[in-house]
């Protein structure tokens, strides 16, 4: 692994940034959230590319050359567990039918990253509420007064601001099927 730029250095962006941060903490923050879910490797990994993205997203609001701290990580995941587990025990019926799904169509990891690196890209030119709302409300899937709570925002704050995001991600990125119909 070469290290020899500058954290600082504006080269230093976008894909090699990703890359480093992903080297630099995935294994430790792995390690500690498959022993917060007592070993369930699928959910820590999902647990560990959410806070690694959240990472990634929150360099744009800090200064030149920002490096989030590996504690500063632990706790992102760690919150990201708590909320999980607690919508977990609000609704059990949910885990169990998530249980019992079984996933028919094999996974193309190719398609998966190809796919989760555009919606990033459109993610990350939203206005950090912007990007907030939708992760609680479309990733998290969590319901608008339960995203308004998260947030510390009024539910019509939650709604307002969904509707905008929505509206700026199909004006800069327009489906072309749906605009033919």
């Amino acid at each position: 692994m070469e290290r020899d730029q500058d954290p600082g250095d504006p080269a230093d962006t976008g894909d090699e940034a990703v890359r480093r941060l992903y080297e630099d903490h995935h294994g430790p923050l792995l390690r500690y959230v498959s022993g917060l879910l007592r070993g369930d490797r699928q959910r820590a990994e999902d647990f560990v590319q959410e806070t690694l993205v959240r990472a990634w997203l929150s360099a744009s609001d800090q200064p030149p050359g920002w490096s989030p701290p590996r504690a500063w990580l632990f706790r992102v995941a760690h919150n990201l567990v708590i909320d999980w587990a607690r919508r977990e025990q609000s609704h059990p019926e949910l885990h169990q039918e998530h249980v019992l799904e079984t996933h028919s169509d094999p996974v193309d990891p190719m398609s998966q990253a190809v796919h989760r690196r555009f919606i990033v890209h459109a993610l990350s030119r939203l206005s950090r509420p912007h990007r907030e709302v939708l992760f609680y409300v479309y990733v998290l899937g969590c319901s608008g007064p339960d995203a308004a709570d998260a947030l510390g925002i009024p539910p019509g704050t939650v709604k307002s601001r969904t509707h905008h995001a929505l509206r700026e991600l199909r004006r800069r990125h327009p489906q072309p099927e749906l605009a033919a119909a």
